[in-house]
């Protein structure tokens, strides 16, 4: 008997679609079907397969309203976040590699050193075969279709598997591969829930993209190590934000709320720990107060997208009021209800085991916590086991590179939040336990890529230097050696002399 999947809105419950769920069995066909895909698509020339990508951004451009509200309808955001940071990083990656693939993906000519005088070297760029992609349900478009549209163009197949909690994208996503005509089976949407991704992982992927949580990511880490299937991890945060004295006060308040609380929290590099100096912690949490009790339920702040999430945000805010926490605003969770809007929070008189300082939280929720020294600020902000995003805020520029110099984290912004992974130049991961690899930038196609390095002889010598037989060769290579690897400014007449004398022996 099939499964059928429901979808409803995460705020009203209203159901908005349903269909057959992929079936378990049928994962290695799906397998198949894109092997041959992947034989067909990674003979395309990269100008062709740069046609379906103008197509599928031209596509994207025509029908942002219809878009928009899909995501809508599948998380609960408020249609302004749906657009500027689910659909927009889509269409502005597009364009980026649109315009920047051609020049990552040519073959690199590389340096050979005058050892090997006459040879050249070069490193070409392969697609890995069918890329296996899981994506999440808090930006389920975007961090769908950024690694999707970076596999394919780097000539992959896919195989995608977005959240059961958002299942509606999936549909959307084969829409629009259908729209823009892109070839049979280099897409697969496979729809289904945790047992379909256990399955897809243990199939035959050549690659797999995952973005999730430190769990999950960890399993499927090392299901991949066992067969040596290359992985890329994206994974969650507890992104510190430090406020200095001497920072632009009223510009990091207002950071600070749209860090926080921008998509109800729900962002992996959202602001989750607020660290500001004692000499203006009282003025940034009147600040701060002042200005969250501005924000509207509905309009500014959308809703919870998971209910299981809402409990774990409801655990860490009870974990810390039980533990001497103060909450300035927003509502008790005993006082929540069935309602999956949440009132933004800011919690004061934080202590270091509150599970608000050392989890992730993933919910409209603001710890603040004060310290009096940098080299205190630095030690609270490395103190969690992520290291995806973090922001230093000062006026003082020496210090600002100073202080994120000492950050264990993949990304840090400053006098800013959240916009490293907006700008599709640089490349985007975690360190710890946020991940592992980079996607965005330049290492974004590497990262569906497999490399191969090359060295060329003309073929025209008999023999090297360096090969067979080593009679009486010992003391005229150390010679060599010595020469080529001194700072005698003579050295390169040296070396060409004597590599000259090597060749006639």
């Amino acid at each position: 008997m099939k499964n059928v999947l429901i979808a409803k809105h995460p705020a009203t419950g209203e159901t908005i679609d349903q269909w057959l769920e992929t079936e378990i069995q049928h994962v290695p066909e799906m397998y198949e079907k894109a092997s041959a895909a992947f034989k067909f698509w990674s003979s395309r020339s990269l100008e062709t397969r740069l046609t379906f990508i103008k197509k599928m951004k031209q596509y994207l451009l025509d029908n942002m309203d219809e878009i928009v509200e899909e995501i809508c309808s599948a998380t609960g955001k408020v249609r302004t976040e749906a657009l500027t940071a689910d659909l927009m990083p889509v269409i502005d990656i597009l364009q980026h590699y649109e315009k920047r693939a051609p020049k990552v993906l040519k073959r690199k000519r590389i340096s050979t050193p005058l050892l090997f005088v006459g040879k050249s070297s070069y490193v070409d760029y392969f697609p890995l075969g069918t890329v296996l992609i899981i994506s999440p349900w808090n930006y389920p478009f975007q961090l769908s279709m950024t690694p999707v549209i970076s596999a394919l163009i780097a000539g992959n197949s896919v195989i995608l598997k977005p959240s059961e909690v958002t299942p509606t994208i999936g549909l959307l996503i084969e829409k629009i591969a259908r729209e823009i005509n892109l070839p049979k089976n280099v897409i697969q949407v496979a729809h289904g829930g945790k047992e379909l991704g256990q399955e897809l992982v243990s199939g035959t992927p050549d690659g797999i993209f995952f973005t999730g949580s430190v769990e999950t990511g960890r399993k499927i880490g090392i299901e991949a190590s066992k067969r040596f299937i290359p992985y890329t991890l994206e994974l969650g945060g507890k992104d510190p934000m430090i406020v200095f004295e001497d920072a632009p006060l009223k510009r990091a308040v207002h950071g600070a709320v749209w860090g926080a609380f921008t998509n109800a929290g729900q962002v992996c590099m959202s602001v989750e720990r607020v660290y500001v100096q004692s000499s203006v912690h009282g003025e940034f949490i009147d600040r701060l107060v002042e200005e969250t009790k501005k924000l509207k339920i509905g309009e500014d702040v959308g809703s919870l997208t998971f209910q299981q999430q809402k409990e774990i945000i409801k655990d860490h805010v009870l974990d810390a009021i039980d533990k001497g926490a103060l909450l300035l605003t927003g509502k008790h969770p005993d006082k929540w209800g069935e309602s999956m809007y949440i009132e933004p929070m800011i919690l004061t008189n934080i202590t270091e085991d509150m599970k608000i300082v050392r989890e992730e939280t993933f919910g409209p929720v603001m710890p603040v916590i004060a310290f009096t020294t940098e080299e205190e600020a630095i030690q609270k902000a490395n103190s969690t086991e992520f290291g995806l995003n973090a922001s230093v805020w000062t006026k003082d520029s020496t210090k600002a590179n100073r202080v994120t110099s000492r950050l264990v984290t993949g990304n840090a912004v400053i006098n800013d939040v959240l916009i490293s992974v907006a700008n599709p130049h640089l490349p985007f991961g975690g360190v710890k336990s946020s991940g592992t690899g980079r996607y965005h930038g330049d290492e974004g196609l590497y990262t569906f890529s497999r490399q191969m390095s090359v060295m060329k002889d003309p073929g025209i010598k008999q023999k090297e230097i360096n090969w067979y037989p080593y009679q009486n060769k010992y003391k005229k290579v150390r010679t060599l050696i010595r020469a080529y690897f001194s700072n005698n400014k003579q050295k390169a007449a040296l070396l060409r002399s004597f590599y000259k004398q090597l060749l006639k022996k």
